[in-house]
């Protein structure tokens, strides 16, 4: 009986398709990291954008403090601060494309 189920070979996989297999499966997780690092890099990219078209410019006014007859108690001066845009706020936007090419987009 041992050596019946021995000789069998209902149902074996041959190592050539265990290869195929393989090779299938790899190659479509190849593709797959590849399509997903394309999508990360395209939202880290739009993220990076919007930090840069960030507006950081303020301004305050000053106050002022009147003696109860005439003149000023106290002052305070404001403050202006205005964000200039820097050489690499937006200027070029990664784009996958196929074969896991990057070209870049925008203004260089």
């Amino acid at each position: 009986m041992l050596q019946n189920l021995w000789n069998d070979e209902s149902g074996v996989i041959l190592s050539a398709e265990i290869v195929l297999i393989g090779t299938i499966l790899i190659l479509g997780m190849i593709v797959g990291l590849v399509e997903l690092q394309c999508a990360v890099v395209g939202e880290l990219s739009d993220l990076g954008d919007a930090f840069g078209n960030f507006d950081q410019s303020y301004q305050t006014s000053g106050i002022f403090s009147y003696k109860h007859r005439r003149g000023i108690k106290a002052a305070t001066a404001g403050a202006r601060y205005r964000d200039r845009p820097d050489q690499c706020d937006c200027n070029a936007i990664i784009v996958c494309i196929s074969g896991g090419e990057k070209r870049f987009h925008g203004r260089r």
